[in-house]
């Protein structure tokens, strides 16, 4: 299997799949002399792990990660950096009906077909488990570029027909404190309760419910991203989409752009009290010809309903026969409230891989 580093001057390799020993990632290019905060490493862990609330799946997992190299004294050396999670709540009988049936919507189809051999205990490598060891790739992606001032948050900002109202992140003095004042980590207390209650609501019934995470980056400087193949928001794309049960991504205006006039989204330039080229709007969303202008990054990420869902599907056997296939086990009804965690870890990635590539030029 092909396609399971990202990045290139800072690179990750994740292994392992969701029912085996264990789950990790391999870092390289990570600059040396970056103080590793365990605890912050383990905080970003937390906010993915599984089991946190009544509206995530009831998997026990701790998430607790080993550093096995790379960190000398509590600082990066600048070799490759190996980190280990531990799984240690697998109930592996829980998918022993769907051993020969292929789950609707799920991968397990198209691993059969391309691999001719699948581990369908939890899905194996197709499992969102997988995204724990880029979580922890993403917290030292995050300790690298707070050296240099840049920030990525995010939150939960819509679930089914539920929207939040516009945030702006930058007016709200701790941000993080106020998402992760509910469970299901939207900065909005009064949407936060109506999301719950929905999804709360959805899980009794047995099904699934989708969602969008927003997310911004700040303090992005002028110049991030290649203005070719690698433009800083096709990177950003290509990041979210490969998040498990991601369907959709946009910047800036998005979608929303299509409808608009050039006189009405063309983003003006003008200087600041500090001097320093602004622009008076940001449908660009922080980046013009692929490359960052300055401005906030902002994107916003959609994910479909999770596939699993309790109650009785039509499906096909590895025959082709017709069969059906109940959902077992434990599975989260939404995946956005863990999914921000994911979300802020790969823009993380794609932002310091940008930052030391963009240190080539200077």
């Amino acid at each position: 299997m092909a396609g399971n580093s990202f990045g290139q001057v800072f690179r990750i390799t994740t292994f392992g799949e969701s029912h085996g020993a264990a789950i990790g990632v391999i870092i390289d290019g990570c600059p040396p002399n970056i103080a590793l905060d365990l605890d912050f490493i383990q905080y970003e862990l937390d906010k993915r792990k599984p089991g946190q609330s009544k509206i995530t799946t009831q998997r026990k997992e701790s998430d607790t990660c080993q550093i096995l190299s790379g960190v000398f004294e509590g600082k990066t050396t600048g070799t490759p950096i190996a980190i280990v999670i531990p799984n240690e709540d697998q109930k592996s009988k829980d998918y022993d009906h769907n051993k020969d049936t292929f789950r609707p919507s799920h991968a397990d189809y198209t691993y059969q077909h391309k691999y001719g051999i699948r581990d369908h205990r939890g899905g194996g490598r197709s499992s969102a488990r997988e995204t724990a060891a880029r979580v922890a790739a993403g917290a030292i992606a995050k300790l690298a570029l707070k050296k240099v001032g840049i920030e990525v948050v995010a939150h939960v900002s819509s679930v089914g027909t539920i929207d939040a109202p516009h945030i702006d992140f930058t007016s709200v003095e701790d941000f993080e404190a106020l998402r992760e004042s509910n469970i299901v980590r939207c900065a909005d207390p009064a949407t936060a309760k109506e999301m719950i209650n929905l999804i709360d609501q959805i899980r009794k019934e047995g099904d699934t419910i989708g969602g969008k995470v927003s997310c911004i980056i700040k303090n992005c400087p002028v110049g991030l991203g290649e203005p070719v193949f690698d433009k800083l928001h096709a990177d950003l794309g290509k990041a979210m989409l490969s998040i498990n049960a991601v369907h959709g991504f946009d910047y800036g205006s998005g979608f929303d752009g299509s409808t608009m006039r050039g006189s009405e989204h063309n983003d003006i330039f003008e200087k600041n009290h500090l001097g320093n080229v602004i622009t008076r709007t940001n449908f660009s969303g922080g980046i013009q010809g692929g490359i960052s202008n300055g401005m906030d990054i902002n994107f916003r990420v959609a994910f479909k309903p999770v596939a699993t869902i309790m109650t009785n599907q039509q499906t096909v056997n590895k025959d082709g026969d017709a069969a059906e296939i109940k959902g077992k086990g434990r599975h989260d009804p939404c995946v956005v409230p863990r999914a921000v965690a994911i979300v802020e870890a790969m823009a993380a990635l794609v932002i310091i891989d940008h930052y030391l590539r963009n240190n080539l030029y200077q």
